[in-house]
């Protein structure tokens, strides 16, 4: 027997528990019976006991709680990293939000949406199968118009399709996106996401069969005043080779790993070379008295024997220092902070 029983095999166990069970049944729940009814299929959850669960042979859970969960981590991190993006690209404040993440099978995604929608298949290799990003209309014409000069009205979001010019410029947003799913997608597996293809009716598109299970991620955007949802499709098969990789505690380590921004920004930056150079003194002189400089010559300097080095980093007044002797090194001591305005001399 398959994962999935069809109508005739339910109703036939459900036939076998009557006549077999129904006494036995009865007696150990006492006075609290309950009855499907006859499709088999809903009930009211309130009457029956605390120790049975109802459970839906037409839509099966085939995405465990701990992998929803890290799902739902995974793209909580995706909303953050797309809001930054898109209010720097837009100029901005653009807040999207995680809402959901919802196992339901393709055909009621696809019954749920508008017609017409930006709807664009991607394609996630390695992974086999392709994903679906859908933008709803109210936030995708608000965004074309900013993205042309507007912005500061209401914007009329008309029933159409979109047009070429106007896919082009979408374009550029699902490239964000995108890339965040690739950013955030990369601690399972590297990822490479990208449009295969656009379509305005989400039911011309078939990406896997009707009743196939998927994860439904529905994020919703706000641009001052206006609203709009954006939903990512995930179906079951495509995730399927990788599902043990899915776990919340995979994406905890991750995140405190990767840690913030700043944190990433110091990394880089402890390495990195500066010049650090420690002034003896200055002094002016003729073009005429440089050519003449021979080995040995001295130079004076208007600078007092006792008086601090000035200490500058990439050119920068930083520290006043004295010079020392250290294990048969010349080194320097720092004795205090200089002023921004320092001189060499001073």
């Amino acid at each position: 027997m398959g994962d999935v029983l069809s109508q005739e095999e339910v109703e036939q166990l459900l036939a076998q528990v009557n006549m077999a069970g129904g006494a036995a049944a009865a007696a150990s729940l006492g006075s609290e019976a309950f009855a499907l009814p006859a499709g088999g299929m809903s009930a009211s959850s309130d009457v029956l006991p605390p120790d049975i669960t109802l459970y839906d042979f037409k839509r099966p859970e085939r995405v465990g709680k701990e992998h929803m969960r890290a799902l739902q981590s995974i793209h909580e991190g995706f909303s953050r990293n797309l809001s930054a993006s898109l209010s720097g690209y837009l100029r901005t404040i653009v807040d999207v939000k995680l809402v959901s993440v919802d196992q339901l099978t393709y055909s009621e995604f696809i019954f749920s949406l508008e017609n017409p929608t930006c709807f664009n298949v991607l394609k996630c290799e390695p992974l086999e199968g392709r994903m679906v990003l859908e933008i709803n209309p109210s936030i995708v014409f608000p965004i074309i118009d900013r993205l042309l000069g507007g912005g500061r009205g209401d914007v009329l979001v008309p029933r159409r399709a979109l047009t070429d010019i106007e896919q082009r410029l979408v374009g550029r947003i699902t490239a964000k996106a995108t890339d965040g799913l690739q950013q955030v997608w990369e601690n399972i597996i590297p990822i490479d996401f990208h449009v295969d293809q656009i379509e305005s009716n989400p039911q011309l598109v078939y990406i896997v069969p009707p009743n196939e299970v998927i994860v439904l991620v529905s994020f919703e955007l706000t641009i001052g005043e206006i609203r709009g949802m954006m939903n990512l499709c995930i179906p079951f098969n495509v995730i399927e080779p990788v599902i043990g990789k899915l776990s919340s505690n995979t994406w905890f380590t991750y995140g405190r790993k990767r840690g913030t921004k700043r944190d990433e920004v110091v990394h880089q930056l402890a390495n990195a070379p500066i010049d650090l150079v420690a002034f003896v003194g200055e002094t002016t002189m003729t073009a005429e008295q440089l050519a003449d400089l021979q080995v040995g010559d001295l130079l004076p300097i208007d600078k007092v024997q006792s008086s601090p080095f000035l200490v500058t980093i990439a050119g920068q007044p930083k520290f006043r220092a004295r010079p020392f002797t250290l294990k048969g090194r010349k080194v320097v001591r720092i004795e205090e902070r200089a002023e921004p305005n320092a001189r060499i001399n001073g």
